[in-house]
Parts: C-alpha cells; structure tokens; sequence
C-alpha cells in the first residue's frame, strides 16, 4: 500500500488552476492588456468573496429558523455576520485598484463587454435574495427591466447563472424572515408569544412605552420652542414633534396591510431588546440587532462605493448592459434598505432615566434557549 502523498500549498489552493483563469474571452491572458487582466482579477476576486458571503449568511439564516434558538449559540451567529461585514468592507476597498484604470485605458477593451454588465452578477443576486430584499423594490434595469430576463442566454436560453438565481429564490425563509421570525418568539415583559394574553401584555408594554416616549417628547419639544423666538419656527417645530409622535404610535401599531399584529410583535420586540440590552437574557440578543446593523451599513456603503468608482473611471456614460450606469448604481445603493425597521428603531429610543421600568425582569436571567 502506497504512502499518501505529501500536500503542497499549490495543490491545496489549486493555485495552478486559479491563475490560468484570467484570460478572459480570449482564454489566453498573454495576449490582454495589463489594464484588462486587472479588470478580470478583480472581479472574480469580487466573485469569490460574494461565494464567502452566501455561506455565512445560510448559515445564520439556519440557525434563526430553529423553533427554540439557545442564547449560547447567538455568539457564533454574530460572529458569522461580523465576518460577512467585514468581507463587504475589504471588498469595497477593492475599487481602489480599479481606480487605477487610466479611462482611456478602460475604454480600450469596454466594448467586449457590451452587452454583459455586473448585474449579471449571480452572486450578488443571490447575496440581496437571501437577505431578503423585496421583488416589489427592485429597480428596472436596462433594456431588459428585469433583473432575470438580464441573466438569459444570448440566444435566450436559461443560463447556469439564472439556475443559482432561481435556487436562491426558492430556498426560503431569507435571512430578514428568519430573524422576524425569531423576534415573534421574544417573550415581551416576561410574556411569550403563545403565552395567554400575549397580546394584551404586548400592548400593554407598547402603551407604557408610548407615554414614556411622550412626556420625552413633550418636553423636548418645549425647550427647542423656548430656544425660538420666530414664531413660524415655532409652529414648525410643533408641527415636527407632533408627526414624530404620531409616526411612532403608527410603527408600533401598523396596519394590516404592513403586517398588523404580528409586526408589532416583531418591531416591539427590537425595541425592547434595544432598550433593556443590560438584562443577561438580552445581551447577546441585542449584538445580534447590532451585527445585521453593520452588515446592511456595509452593504450599502459597497453599493455606494462601486457608483463613484465607475463614476470616476467613465463618467456618467450608458452601462454596458444598457442601464444608466451610474445613475441606476446610485438609486440602487439609496432604495435597496432590507431592514428597515431595525433602523427606524433608532429614531425611538429612550435614553436610560427616561425609559419605562421592565416588568419581571428576573425572568431575564441566563437560561438555556429562547
């Protein structure tokens, strides 16, 4: 019986196949420019950290669909998200090397793109899918509209790109309605979900919080008005308090239509695990709220990144997939918001002395799951 064979590095990083796949169209990288080279490196270095990405986040998505999620294993989830924003992070520091594409340079070899674009990206679909950005809030894209059309063959056959996308998509819950999901379950003033009169509590906490949240307000609003001596400024101002109040009774009271009881489950319970964060119970709970926070930051600041470099490198010109460049990456880094409610949060919070007492906060000790 043979000895098994020593490992190199080369082989365990496959390092010869990875460095032969730089050729683009032309499979023979001798024969591009160095400028072009650079441009395929960079985007399959993109690639390659979007692949990262989808691992981490399916493995935190699983973690959340679990009926009971035991507090211990909310470190290793944070753990998996911090990491995700922290790829994002270097990803987007990557544009620098782009950025070092002279215009003339990139115009050289631009037209053997057209008509392939980065929204044919499948990954980055794939990555926005799984969080759980809404198909309602997609922006049209190109000639094509929509962003599946665009991942056709030329000859308008299903592309292996198109087979990932529709996999994602069928691979469900996303990561946003796994979280809501474990939000539902978090058990407000000591009062579980399936609890009797889970609901009547919950508004009660609701109600409590509101008037807490009023008199802050109240008296908020009377030193800014005293700090005035413009009338109409005053009248603006009171206009002001009184939409915030009444945009914060809307968000924890929501309609149907948004969600209706079941949201104001979910939305109370990221306030209530912002608000009593010290309580052991809540502690990794609330680094959890914190890490999806930095992910979406992270997320939309490479978005936002991408627009200037191509702005600086081409201007404002036609994508090469027909879009309008950056115009289209910059609405998109504004309107693709996945968790907006985890943000609206922040808006509400109290500072410590004003904030409600918690009703049987021994329940929040440590325990073994929630």
């Amino acid at each position: 019986m043979s000895e098994p064979r020593a490992t190199t590095y080369w082989d365990f990083i496959r390092v010869d196949d990875l460095i032969a796949l730089q050729g683009g169209l032309a499979d023979d990288e001798t024969k591009l420019s160095n400028e072009e080279v650079l441009f395929i490196t960079v985007h399959q270095v993109f690639e390659l950290w979007f692949k990262l990405i989808l691992r981490e986040l399916r493995s935190a998505r699983d973690l959340f669909q679990r009926e009971r999620v035991a507090e211990q294993e909310l470190s290793g989830v944070a753990d998996r998200l911090a990491r995700v924003t922290t790829i994002f992070r270097v990803a987007t520091h990557h544009f620098e090397v782009v950025e070092t594409l002279g215009t003339r340079e990139y115009l050289e070899f631009r037209d053997k793109l057209m008509p392939a674009s980065g929204f044919q990206s499948a990954q980055m679909r794939m990555m926005e899918i799984l969080l759980g950005l809404e198909e309602s809030e997609r922006i049209p894209f190109g000639a094509e509209g929509s962003y599946m059309a665009a991942l056709l063959e030329p000859d308008g056959s299903e592309s292996p790109s198109m087979a990932r996308v529709k996999a994602q998509l069928a691979d469900t819950p996303t990561l946003k309605e796994a979280i809501d999901g474990w939000l539902y379950r978090t058990p407000i003033d000591g009062v579980g979900h399936d609890a009797p009169g889970a609901d009547e509590h919950l508004q009660a906490f609701i109600e409590r919080f509101l008037a807490a949240h009023g008199a802050e307000s109240d008296a908020s609003a009377q030193r800014a008005m005293s700090l005035t001596r413009n009338s109409a400024d005053v009248a603006r101002l009171r206009t002001m308090y009184a939409k915030e109040r009444e945009s914060l009774h809307a968000f924890l009271n929501p309609s149907e239509e948004e969600g209706g009881r079941r949201r104001a489950r979910i939305r109370t319970a990221m306030l209530f695990i912002e608000t009593y964060r010290d309580l052991p119970l809540l502690a990794w709970p609330r680094e959890i709220l914190s890490a999806v926070i930095a992910l979406e930051q992270a997320f939309l600041v490479f978005r936002q990144r991408h627009a200037r470099m191509v702005e600086r490198v081409i201007g404002r010109r036609t994508g090469t997939g027909g879009s309008s460049g950056v115009q289209y990456l910059d609405d998109t880094a504004l309107a693709y918001r996945i968790f907006r409610d985890l943000w609206a949060v922040r808006a509400i919070l109290l500072k410590p002395s004003a904030t409600p007492p918690i009703e049987n906060p021994g329940f929040y000790g440590f325990r073994a799951g929630n």
